[in-house]
């Protein structure tokens, strides 16, 4: 396979096993990749749609809608393989306006819900109402950055109120699950309140997961999923993070009604408008990795995928995952050498330093420490979406012999760990992983090739 995603990988190569560890990690890329995940996944056979071995029969007319940061590749792709099945639609993404055949693409906001957004997804839905059919097929193309691409507020919220509630809690450090938990009781559209706004019998999701563990409730806050979150989670939520006496009280007010039953719910499980949707992750972290072990293997090595739900701070990760390495190389331990460990999931980064880097990088500064003065071992870790923190790199490459190049030049690998510049300290030693932005995201990839 040719690269076609590490701009600088001539410069990396610095053995066979570096151009190896290399290639396996395009690998995974490729597999994340939103337009041939989508022309692996569905196939057109006359009128009947084959996804992932699933038969649909077109009766009536196809129509595309999505949002996401890969959502345009994913509708390009779909456009493909469907042709003239494709009777419209509209897709929101963070790119510029344009049309795929009879697909508008239209542009949403991102990171934070804005004026581009709310028209999109009014557009959107004024297409479902106007096009769409009982008998017809929709498509949902659904990836990372959904959420704040593709957003109604419902009763009297506005966005803006929506939009600072949102940044107070990421500010506070709420995570994902209670993010979604507040958002998707604020929408008209997210907890599978979508569903409400299309008339087809036939709804197929097609998923990019940038979300660990991929739960479908999660993903984009879960349009065409159930979710198992209420009015009190969201109330408890905001109690939690001090904010519920000071949001809004259009927000207050709204929760408080949903709390008396006085609007609806989000989707639950066994609710009749689910019967009609069929969910498909097409591309995530455990698909890159399972592609990146069939490389490994094709190539004489033993795999071994650790877990894709791998999370916590950089810096342990990368001890845990350099004493893997140790325990394989000198123990054969928990899998004998020609090995290649592979793992996912997404670290995060205490930042203290003032330095330049990312959790790629700080993972792969802490592991070439552990695994100082080994042979024969080159490990990678990079962001899939080929940004790194506050670099321009997407991640590292390192072996053994990282740490006594550093220190050759006169650089301490400990002070850049600790100043949070990791970019920096690999950018020196020519070891820092350029991809650009990659159009997708399936969280972060490792591999470790143990001789």
């Amino acid at each position: 396979m040719s690269s076609k995603y590490i701009r600088n990988r001539d410069g990396l190569e610095y053995s066979n096993l570096h151009k190896l560890a290399l290639d396996i990690v395009e690998h995974g890329l490729y597999a994340a990749d939103p337009y041939f995940a989508v022309l692996k996944s569905v196939k057109r056979a006359g009128k009947t749609i084959v996804v992932n071995g699933m038969n649909f029969e077109v009766y009536g007319s196809v129509h595309v809608i999505g949002f996401g940061k890969a959502s345009k590749r994913m509708a390009m792709a779909l456009y493909e393989v469907l042709g003239d099945l494709v009777a419209g639609g509209v897709v929101i993404s963070p790119e510029g306006s344009e049309r795929i055949g009879p697909i508008d693409i239209v542009v949403g906001d991102h990171p934070i819900p804005g004026k581009n957004t709310l028209e999109a997804s009014q557009r959107l839905l004024r297409y479902l109402d106007e096009a769409v059919h009982r008998h017809d097929i929709v498509f949902v193309l659904i990836s990372g950055g959904g959420s704040a691409l593709f957003e109604i507020p419902a009763d009297e919220i506005t966005l803006e109120e929506l939009g600072m509630l949102t940044r107070e809690l990421m500010k506070r450090g709420a995570d994902i699950v209670e993010l979604n938990a507040v958002r998707k009781h604020l929408s008209l559209v997210k907890g599978g309140k979508l569903l409400h706004f299309i008339k087809a019998e036939k709804v197929i999701s097609l998923i990019v997961s940038d979300v660990v563990g991929d739960r479908l409730d999660t993903i984009a806050s879960g349009p065409t999923a159930s979710d198992e979150t209420t009015f009190f989670d969201a109330y408890e939520v905001l109690k939690r993070y001090g904010l519920w006496d000071s949001a809004p009280s259009s927000i207050r007010q709204y929760i408080e009604r949903g709390m008396r039953g006085e609007v609806p719910e989000t989707l639950k499980q066994g609710d009749k408008l689910l019967e009609k949707v069929t969910n498909i992750i097409i591309a995530s972290n455990r698909i890159s990795l399972e592609a990146m072990a069939s490389k490994a293997k094709e190539s004489g090595f033993n795999p071994l995928i650790l877990s894709p739900y791998i999370e916590g701070e950089a810096r342990h990760v990368g001890k845990v995952l350099g004493a893997i390495i140790k325990s394989v190389k000198e123990l054969g331990h928990p899998i004998p050498p020609p090995a290649a460990i592979l793992a996912g999931g997404e670290t995060t980064v205490t930042v203290r330093g003032s330095g330049i880097g990312g959790r790629n990088q700080e993972l792969c500064l802490s592991l070439a420490m552990t695994i100082e003065g080994l042979g024969n071992v080159v490990a990678v870790c990079i962001g899939s979406d080929g940004i790194d923190g506050t670099s321009p790199a997407a991640g590292a490459i390192v072996d053994g012999y990282v740490v006594k190049q550093a220190r050759e030049q006169g650089l301490d690998p400990l002070a850049y760990l600790e100043n949070n510049d990791s970019y920096t300290f690999f950018n020196k030693l020519r070891r820092a992983i350029i991809t650009g932005y990659t159009g997708t995201n399936v969280n972060d990839l490792f591999v470790a090739l143990v001789c």
